[in-house]
């Protein structure tokens, strides 16, 4: 079915991804978490800005590439978590990043 976007409101919804990278592939068998203060069993995701699952669970594997959000009720949407498909990409870990961090890169083919 079809459901419009929720006002954005103050983006408190978080849309955790596991494994923790930036660049997130489709082949990592990614796993998103939606997180806010509403009822778990009312988290309605998005992908590419349509419905793609309305008043299901708070976590999700992602078998399509897109851009996915959830939404909690009270508390909005989440920021968008975009999932690729793409033949080669350099991943970096989640976490901020300060000059001078020794960091892990991946690259992934």
């Amino acid at each position: 079915g079809w459901c419009p976007l929720s006002p954005t409101g103050a983006q408190t919804t978080q849309s955790l991804v596991e494994p923790p990278w930036r660049r997130v592939v489709l082949w990592d068998w990614v796993t998103l978490t939606c997180q806010g203060s509403g009822t778990t069993s009312a988290t309605t995701w998005y992908k590419d800005r349509q419905c793609w699952c309305q008043e299901g669970p708070d976590r999700l594997t992602v078998t399509k590439s897109g851009t996915h959000t959830c939404d909690s009720p009270g508390t909005g949407l989440s920021h968008p978590v975009r999932v690729l498909n793409d033949w080669l990409v350099l991943q970096l870990p989640a976490q901020a990043l300060l000059e001078g961090d020794t960091v892990t890169l991946r690259c992934r083919s």
